[in-house]
């Protein structure tokens, strides 16, 4: 095995701590999940229906969104109706990161199961105890 030398960071003048305040914020940033924010109580947001409205607008429905985690992945399959009744099969996967005693899904990536539509969603889902949540 072979070892590297330490080599040592030049710190700008103009730091008075050593540059550990640095070192601690880049810190906070690694310890905190991507798409999760330290003030949010995940455990609040409403259950999921079975029928809500997209994110995306125009009056399109989400139908059978029921994500399973599995090792570091969110995923289900849904359908998007359009009010004038038409029906687009999807599915949509995210990054699983736990945190309060379940599991965030978030940075969902969505594709078609018809055509090559994909895309992604800022809608995050929170599973415990076998309940899932949606973000308000």
């Amino acid at each position: 095995m072979r070892l590297h030398p330490i080599v040592p960071v030049a710190r700008s003048p103009a730091t008075t701590d050593g540059g550990c305040a640095m070192q601690r914020m880049l810190l906070a940033l690694l310890v905190l999940p991507w798409g999760a924010t330290a003030s949010e109580d995940y455990g609040a947001w409403p259950e999921v229906q079975p029928r809500f409205p997209s994110t995306g607008g125009g009056g399109v429905m989400i139908e059978g969104y029921r994500p399973v985690v599995t090792g570091d992945r969110c995923t289900t399959a849904f359908q998007a109706v359009e009010p004038d009744g038409t029906v687009h099969r999807n599915e949509v996967v995210f990054d699983a990161v736990p945190v309060q005693g379940g599991v965030l899904c978030t940075n969902g990536r969505w594709r078609s199961l018809e055509s090559d539509a994909s895309g992604t969603t800022p809608f995050r889902v929170f599973i415990r105890d076998g309940v899932v949540r949606g973000e308000p």
